[in-house]
């Protein structure tokens, strides 16, 4: 855990920066130097491009840290290399030319309950595109082990040029079209930067030489697809389906709401650069000791973790609503069941490390395409009923399964399971948390209330966590930063 300890504190940092800055946009900016409107399309927009990105990649991304560690030859490492940077240019072309011959067709069916979507197609298109690309690139400095600077690029940069262009707009420097447009060149820019950092860390040498498990490369980038489509469509498929049966500005009310509760899997996402090739190389070794140890490790720490932030948001959520317009107190509920569903991710640790590079992700998969389209029927049922609330638990419950199946299955499979009776005491010290201090109000300014009520929480939490030794890692940091060990 030494190298995964080192570059995951750095990527917290830069995360936390990230979603610091996501949070003035979300919560200030954007409710206020955008219409609702136009925040619902642009939430729209971005999760319509993340929906179709791990098509447009051909999942590359995936493949690429699966596959790294299994050539040990320089030929073949360099074909390998160059497969996966030409490979997505044979699927983006296509989608190309069909956008371009259908686009009437396409945008129609899109906007048929908001005309906004049919303006913005091609704004979608090219950010998936730079998003598809971006994740090669991240991916090709990540089996390197170097995921501090590609981090920061995919949590710091495209939110500091949001609010650049938000600013733009607020002092009408740019019009609302042109911040449209100047979101696609962010998204562009940022996959660019990428490309010349991953190149500057290993230059690639284009080869063409066949290779000799090239079928079962492709065969696990086709099915593969359907396995980040399925974590995507997860978390995004959500606002999408918002588009078709609610006014667009409730998009931007849920979208703040699901923003508030993700901040929960910040941690996690940090962690997750490292896990993934770290598991990958473990399986590719056969070292299911090491790999049982980083999946303990990884869930008692990230539980620890993501229980305090689940904590500050719940505990904080109503002062939160005061200070930002009324309308979007509409989505506490959501908050909530999102919160939920976050904090099981975390304590999952590598799980879908381990899954992702196994040879059991095609029963996974399966498993995923029915839990995706469960997924998309409760929207149907819950949405037109409860309307954004619907969405919140349709999305609660989706995941709520998809995490058990896996959870079950790793274990069914591997012998490994990730949780211990410190995990059971961290949850305990969660849920006592939230019924002696959810009703405890300061009476001062939100903002006050706000640090008062979170330093508290914040300091009994990290005592008892640290006092009865629930994470060694935890410990470890926490005796380096506070005892100088």
């Amino acid at each position: 855990m030494g190298v995964v300890a080192v570059q995951s504190f750095k990527n917290i940092i830069s995360t936390y920066l990230g979603f610091f800055i996501g949070a003035i946009n979300t919560l200030f900016l954007y409710t206020e130097f955008l219409s609702d409107e136009y925040y619902g399309m642009v939430s729209y927009m971005l999760s319509l491009a993340y929906v179709i990105m791990p098509i447009m990649s051909l999942g590359m991304h995936n493949t690429l840290v699966k596959f790294y560690s299994s050539f040990k030859t320089r030929v073949s490492l360099h074909s390998f290399l160059t497969l996966m940077i030409f490979l997505p240019i044979l699927i983006i072309i296509p989608l190309l030319i069909v956008t371009c011959f259908g686009y009437d067709f396409i945008a129609g069916l899109l906007s048929k309950k908001n005309e906004i979507i049919k303006d913005y197609l091609w704004h979608t298109i090219f950010i998936a595109i730079a998003l598809a690309y971006f994740e090669v690139f991240f991916a090709w400095a990540k089996v390197q082990m170097e995921t501090v600077v590609g981090n920061f690029m995919k949590e710091v940069f495209h939110r500091v040029g949001a609010m650049v262009l938000l600013f733009l707009l607020h002092y009408k420097l740019i019009d609302v079209e042109q911040f449209m447009l100047g979101l696609v060149l962010v998204y562009v820019l940022r996959m660019l930067v990428m490309k010349f950092y991953a190149f500057s860390v290993k230059f690639p040498i284009i080869t063409f030489s066949k290779l000799n498990n090239l079928g079962a490369i492709l065969k696990y980038s086709f099915l593969i697809i359907i396995a980040g489509s399925i974590a995507t469509v997860l978390l995004d498929v959500d606002k999408v389906m918002l588009g078709h049966y609610v006014d667009i500005r409730e998009v931007a009310y849920y979208s703040v709401a699901v923003f508030i509760a993700t901040v929960i899997a910040v941690p996690q996402r940090s962690m997750h650069q490292l896990l993934m090739p770290l598991s990958a190389k473990y399986l590719n070794d056969r070292d299911f000791s090491s790999l049982s140890d980083l999946y303990k490790r990884s869930s008692i720490s990230l539980l620890v973790v993501g229980g305090l932030i689940f904590l500050l948001i719940v505990l904080n959520i109503n002062e939160l609503y005061y200070i930002i317009p009324k309308e979007f107190s509409n989505g506490l509920f959501v908050v909530f069941l999102i919160s939920i569903s976050k904090l099981y991710d975390s304590a999952l640790g590598s799980n879908n490390a381990i899954l992702f590079n196994s040879d059991y992700y095609r029963v996974v998969l399966v498993l995923g395409v029915f839990l995706v389209i469960l997924m998309v029927l409760l929207n149907m049922v819950f949405i037109p009923l409860l309307g954004i609330n619907g969405a919140g638990l349709a999305t609660f419950l989706a995941i709520f399964m998809y995490n058990s199946i896996k959870l079950y299955f790793v274990y069914r499979k591997f012998k490994l399971f990730p949780f211990s009776r410190a995990s059971l005491n961290v949850v305990l010290l969660i849920f006592i948390s939230v019924l002696l201090f959810y009703f405890w109000e300061f009476p001062f300014h939100p903002f006050i209330n706000m640090g008062l009520k979170s330093l508290v929480v914040s300091m009994i939490y990290l005592f008892i966590v640290y006092r009865f030794n629930f994470s060694e890692d935890i410990t470890l940091v926490i005796n380096r930063y506070i005892k100088g060990e």
